[in-house]
């Protein structure tokens, strides 16, 4: 089976110790890129994490993390990016590999809501990403494509109602989250 070289984007937050952590033992994947800030890159991955070195996995820990530019990403023979980066810095940065012609799957919430932009959770509508893949590349005149992945508590809730909605269909939902507490990050 062939496996795919992959990118992390802000590979030292939260969010992207996790993409990092679970790429890195997944069988269809090679991830051979980490980024993080000016501060991390040049350094060990194992070292800049905050979760410490025994929570990463040994494949990874030695990577030399890399500043997140588009000049380092542009070097990098990569098939898809997944980018934890915080949403300031996503916009400017995912479009620019998308123009390239980079795959890019993000966690950041720029661009969710555009009607061109997959908002993929793939047990719940995974139908709909090559069309609107097609549709995003005509209308923006890219060559690359932005997937987004819903915040973590539509994510799961989706997951949830999907079945339901297929069985009884739905009229309302109403749900209540602690989304800002849990949207903190390691400093909530």
């Amino acid at each position: 089976m062939k496996s795919f070289k992959v990118a992390v984007l802000g590979a030292t937050g939260v969010v992207g110790q996790k993409f990092s952590t679970l790429l890195a033992q997944h069988p269809w994947f090679k991830l051979s890129l980490l980024t993080g800030s000016k501060q991390s890159a040049g350094k060990p991955y194992g070292e800049v994490v905050w979760c410490g070195r025994d929570c990463v996995p040994e494949s990874i820990r030695e990577l030399e993390v890399e500043d997140t530019s588009l000049e380092v990403l542009r070097k990098h023979d990569v098939d898809v990016v997944f980018s934890a980066l915080p949403s300031e810095k996503a916009v400017e940065v995912e479009v620019g590999l998308a123009r390239l012609g980079f795959t890019v799957v993000s966690n950041a919430s720029p661009l969710r809501m555009e009607a061109d932009v997959p908002l993929l959770n793939p047990e719940v509508n995974a139908d709909h990403l090559f069309s609107l893949a097609r549709t995003q590349r005509r209308l923006r005149g890219w060559r690359g494509l932005i997937v987004k992945v819903p915040n973590c508590t539509t994510a799961i809730l989706t997951l949830a109602l999907k079945p339901l909605l297929d069985d009884f269909g739905l009229k309302r939902v109403i749900v209540s989250t602690m989304q800002a507490v849990s949207g903190a990050g390691v400093k909530g």
